[in-house]
């Protein structure tokens, strides 16, 4: 049985609350580089749908997180678009796979090349001129 790190620990906390204060099929928890967490039930209206991880990753990056350290999903499944999401923000971030109990089944770990953070930003991208229309 994989063991939780303290932090990794209120993550799944924070999931497994979300999961149960929604009524949902599953939950989710982001740290980001800062510390911050967010967390988010999986959403399932006739016009949204989103696992709690896209949900958790959006909720995050609406509230200008740079990057993550780790997320937790709890009764998720590996294929969840969710990592894609949160690793086209942080390739190098762990994500921990729980069952509805909280029992860890798998971990992904971190992408080789980038550093916590870093984004894959596409060359045509200019992100001084770009940057300015939020400025």
């Amino acid at each position: 049985m994989i063991e939780l790190d303290a932090e990794d620990g209120k993550l799944l906390v924070l999931a497994r609350g979300a999961m149960g204060r929604t009524g949902g099929a599953g939950g989710a928890a982001v740290r980001d580089i800062d510390g911050r967490t967010y967390a988010a039930g999986t959403v399932e209206l006739a016009a949204l749908r989103l696992t709690a991880l896209q949900a958790a990753v959006a909720a995050a990056i609406s509230s200008g997180a740079a990057g993550f350290e780790a997320a937790v999903v709890v009764a998720g499944k590996l294929s969840d678009p969710g990592v894609t999401a949160a690793r086209e923000v942080s390739p190098s971030a762990r994500i921990i796979f729980t069952d509805a109990k909280g029992a860890v089944f798998d971990v992904l770990e971190a992408e080789a090349g980038n550093a916590v953070g870093e984004r894959d930003v596409p060359e045509s991208l200019d992100l001084d001129t770009e940057s300015e229309v939020f400025e």
